[in-house]
């Protein structure tokens, strides 16, 4: 089958049947009446059917011709909404749900590299210490930490930071006392969301037995629970972007046990992609996340 090519043409067909009136189509495209005219009939040629039934006073369009008007009519309101949906989302920022903890410990640093290769894209962070729906957030993409086993978004893996057990120095000292198992017992253990398996999952990974214990508090947001450790108020799971507390001194490994698929994904909902702006982010967190 022979593409169709006369496109322009159909432009000016769209616009006569709107307003069923040559002089008005011409006045709209700044065409003069006979030059649309002209095009008409060269597009009736090429359709091999009549568009309009030329009447003493003005036209009327035949069946085939309402037929193609209505069609044309949807065809361009679409593609205008489609349009309007693209501008709509070039001119508003894309919107990265992300703790503050990884905001200013890994990405704050890397962000003006893409400011920089994308200066026409805004990028719009916003702090949360828990993914809930994202739509109703206003949340274009989320940074999440845990093994990436969550069916309620879609993810992307960023890059795997294996989570250890981690205490102040006097925790250091009980389990260097004590033994790790025994210290376990008489810590608090902190934990990053109520009905987290982290816990459990490191317990696993270390060998010992786990049992659902009083002695947890849940602290969501990242950064308190890292001071709720330097402070004596328990142990929690943290991973290397702790390492500058590491160095210092005011935070310890308990042992080298890790959960070794754990790290950070990306977590969005589906279609979200489809924005080229929130998708030119995604390819850039996750190309940097590989450079390391």
């Amino acid at each position: 089958m022979m593409r169709f090519r006369h496109y322009d043409s159909l432009r000016v067909f769209a616009t006569v049947a709107r307003h069923a009136s040559f002089a008005a189509a011409a006045e709209e495209l700044n065409l003069t009446k006979g030059a649309v005219s002209h095009q008409i009939r060269g597009l009736e040629d090429v359709l091999g059917f009549a568009l309009f039934t030329r009447l003493p006073r003005g036209i009327a369009p035949t069946a085939k011709g309402q037929e193609l008007a209505a069609t044309l009519k949807a065809a361009f309101d679409t593609v205008e909404a489609r349009i309007a949906d693209l501008r709509e989302a070039s001119e508003r920022p894309v919107t990265v749900g992300v703790t503050t903890y990884f905001a200013s410990r890994w990405l704050s640093p890397r962000l003006m590299n893409f400011l920089e290769a994308h200066p026409r894209v805004r990028i719009r962070i916003q702090p949360m210490v828990d993914l809930t729906e994202l739509q109703g957030e206003g949340i274009d993409l989320a940074i999440r930490w845990g093994k990436g086993d969550w069916s309620d978004v879609a993810i992307r893996p960023l890059f795997l930071c294996p989570a250890f057990a981690t205490g102040a120095p006097a925790a250091t000292a009980l389990v260097r006392d004590a033994g790790l198992a025994a210290a376990l017992g008489r810590l608090t253990l902190l934990a990053d969301r109520s009905g987290s398996a982290a816990w459990a999952d490191w317990h696993r990974a270390a060998g010992l037995p786990f049992a659902a214990r009083s002695a947890v508090l849940t602290v969501a947001d990242p950064n308190v629970r890292v001071q709720a450790v330097i402070d004596g108020q328990g142990i929690a799971l943290n991973d290397a972007l702790v390492q500058p507390e590491i160095d210092s001194g005011r935070l310890c490994r308990l042992s080298e046990h890790a959960l070794d698929d754990y790290g950070y994904f990306l977590a969005y909902e589906a279609g979200t992609l489809a924005n080229p702006d929130v998708a030119a982010f995604a390819d850039w967190l996750i190309a940097a996340a590989e450079r390391g």
